[in-house]
């Protein structure tokens, strides 16, 4: 059961910023500035192991909010602070679940959480990205579909080539494994009743006890605005899907990102993989900083409004 204070993981100020939900809301602040560059998109084991040190005293029971996208990664530290099972289910553009390097990325945080034994389940939702086409799914973590531990319900997706792997079965796919290749049909949520959806969905979960992540580049433009692409998902469906999960499940950890600060990294080789990973034509480039914070805010005043009713 939540109360009203609140988290901030402060890498780049996006949060600070929304004067009207600190105002609303009790929050602790953690000033993680001189981390930012360093963490932003991915980071190496001794940054991890410094943003561990620093937060270690703080509630993990927290709704914690991570800035940017580009700290979604963080979400893997957040849930490393639970021993006991526990499911977790994030709302997210992309399915970061690469099995490449590096291994603490907003990419792979995901792969990174599944190497956890108390992690019973995973579920993904509301994925639009090309990252699950036949070319970038190759270093998807594919084994994780196994027994159902990984489900993943992209907001609508065309089938998707896999080549030279057996795809595991999986309740939330239909495969269809060749010679060569496999095939994946995926059961997008775009024509779905989510009141009708998700109770299914609830009672499949091994343990009550859950911890959801949001990435807000799930939502269209017209409720965020991020350093990603735009997602798919309205506001309506993001806030009755946490309703739902609120009513049939116990939230032990709650955090939220994807709101919008410039990109700013430390280093050449991590320019580089910013500079080709990020997309070049965002919405939020073209409009005024106070606009784009309004529209953050305002979003996730919406979220808390219904994690505490």
């Amino acid at each position: 059961m939540f109360v009203k204070p609140i988290r901030v993981l402060n890498f780049d100020d996006s949060i600070v910023k929304q004067k009207n939900l600190l105002l609303r809301y009790e929050n602790e602040i953690l000033d993680l500035r001189d981390l930012g560059m360093q963490a932003r998109c991915w980071f190496t084991a001794g940054v991890r192991s410094a943003i561990e040190n620093r937060i270690q005293n703080s509630t993990r029971n927290s709704i914690t909010f991570l800035g940017s996208g580009d700290f979604h990664h963080i979400t893997e530290l957040l849930v490393a602070q639970f021993d006991e099972p526990i499911s977790v289910i994030t709302f997210d553009f992309h399915p970061d679940w690469d099995t490449l390097p590096p291994r603490f990325g907003c990419g792979s945080w995901v792969s990174e959480v599944l190497k956890r034994g108390n992690i019973l389940k995973f579920i993904l939702l509301g994925v639009s990205s090309p990252d699950l086409s036949s070319f970038s799914i190759q270093s998807g973590n594919l084994s994780s579909l196994k027994d159902d531990r990984l489900e993943i319900y992209p907001y609508s997706h065309k089938p998707s080539l896999v080549f030279l792997k057996k795809i595991p079965k999986n309740v939330s796919v239909r495969i269809e494994n060749r010679l060569f290749f496999s095939k994946i049909y995926w059961d997008g949520l775009k024509n779905k009743k989510l009141e009708d959806f998700f109770p299914s969905l609830l009672k499949r979960m091994p343990t009550r006890q859950v911890y959801v992540s949001i990435d807000k580049d799930c939502l269209s433009n017209d409720y965020s605005l991020t350093n990603w692409e735009e997602g798919r998902l309205s506001l309506d469906e993001l806030l009755l899907s946490l309703k739902l999960i609120k009513e049939n499940l116990d939230i032990v950890g709650f955090d939220i990102s994807g709101d919008y600060s410039p990109i700013s990294v430390k280093g050449i080789f991590k320019k580089i993989t910013s500079y080709l990973d990020h997309p070049k034509d965002i919405k939020a480039n073209n409009l005024p900083e106070s606009f784009i914070t309004e529209r953050n805010e305002d979003t996730n005043l919406k979220i808390l409004q219904l994690l505490n009713s």
